[in-house]
């Protein structure tokens, strides 16, 4: 039994050590190692930066020309998400505006509006937007409830001084202030990014293990199924441990990279406690090597890789959560988001990065990290004992 582990000791580190060789001698497996955890994370918060939008240009058509009408339209002109480009005269001319591209939304001021308001009841005024960006759209309905919300305060105070707030029987609405958890910015950066790096070091970690190993199949069909930089004497077991410490070892920095200095360089929200966090990150970055390697055993050529990314990347996004919640998914592609090493680590590390969760907080997508872990490395066993009388 000694002599079994010391020789499986052995096979693991030499493993690590051709693992690495091949690495750094592959220039592209060093762009995906390397340059897509360090640039792809700078890149995509430059998209998303800044993080909200202002002064965006909407056209006001005022039916009622009154000083009530004349106030509401001050009052959006001072939200500093709009601002109140062009006053039309009618709605087509407003229409022939949002057509050219010169104004985003239209506010139409309906005739009755002062009358609605001295008789205490309801005025409604119509909002058109332009709905292809949901982040402008995001931005006129927060500001538009807001400043209901104010108008309806002002009109209630108004009205309680005139007629007194004994006769009425009652009391000044309560402000409500909003506090934000987690993205205090209330930005799309901050709201999407603490996932998408995660989804980076997994896609760049897979799509490198993939690539690898389409160019390790192709030196196998030149040598007549036997790869010359294999190490065929090494064990199935320590062959998959082998490449998955080499990976773990290899990007420790770049999650340490992506999960405090992209949050510190673009002040992104960064909660969590290092010494939380990265146990946290240690299954998921082996259960990606292991889930790298059973996609890996699928590559035929080197060029696979690039489909297969190119397939998972976006199916990927849309499973772990960030874009639609999972709860409110279908039973059948929430079990396959859980195959997802991926889901399971955005899951937990956005709740440490912008709540501040604990590692006792994230148990379950902890527990479950480590046990796709071990569905993966078997799976990666079973890859590599198919191949290893081939390497021989």
């Amino acid at each position: 039994m000694i002599k079994v582990i010391k020789k499986w000791l052995v096979d693991t580190a030499r493993v690590m050590a051709r693992y690495y060789d091949i690495i750094f001698h592959d220039a592209g497996a060093l762009l995906f190692f390397f340059g897509l955890p360090l640039l792809y994370p700078i890149v995509y918060t430059l998209i998303y930066n800044p993080e909200v939008v202002t002064d965006i240009p909407v056209a006001v058509i005022d039916h009622s020309c009154t000083a009530e009408s004349r106030s509401l339209i001050r009052d959006v002109d001072a939200l500093p998400s709009m601002q109140v480009y062009s006053q039309c005269v009618d709605l087509p001319e407003a229409k022939r505006l949002m057509a050219s591209g010169e104004v985003i939304g239209i506010l139409e001021i309906p005739r009755d509006y002062a009358a609605d308001l001295g008789r205490g009841t309801t005025a409604h005024v119509p909002f058109y937007c332009d709905m292809s960006l949901l982040l402008r759209y995001r931005a006129f309905t927060a500001a538009l409830t807001d400043l209901q919300l104010h108008i309806s305060q002002q009109h209630t105070a108004a009205t309680i001084d005139r007629v007194g707030a004994e006769s009425l029987g009652i009391s000044l609405p309560v402000n409500a202030d909003a506090h934000f958890l987690g993205d205090t910015e209330q930005g799309f950066a901050s709201f999407v990014m603490p996932g998408i790096v995660v989804l980076i070091l997994q896609q760049s970690m897979v799509l490198g293990i993939c690539l690898l190993a389409g160019t390790a199949a192709e030196r196998r069909r030149r040598n007549r199924g036997v790869d010359p930089r294999a190490i065929p004497s090494a064990m199935p077991s320590a062959i998959a441990w082998g490449k998955a410490l080499a990976l773990t070892l290899l990007y420790i920095p770049a999650a340490i990279y992506v999960t405090r200095f992209i949050p510190w360089m673009f002040n992104l929200p960064a909660h969590a406690d290092p010494f939380q966090y990265l146990p946290f990150l240690l299954p998921f970055l082996l259960g990606s090597a292991f889930f790298g390697m059973t996609l890996a055993s699928v590559m035929k050529e080197r060029e696979d890789a690039f489909i297969l990314i190119v397939f998972t990347s976006v199916l990927f996004l849309f499973l772990s959560g960030l874009t639609w919640p999972r709860y409110a998914m279908s039973p059948f592609w929430q079990w396959i988001g859980g195959l997802v090493p991926g889901t399971w680590a955005v899951e937990g590390f956005i709740r440490m990065s912008s709540n501040g969760a604990t590692l006792a907080q994230n148990s379950t997508p902890y527990y479950y990290l480590w046990a796709l872990t071990l569905l993966y490395f078997l799976l990666a066993w079973a890859a590599h004992r198919h191949l290893r009388p081939k390497s021989r």
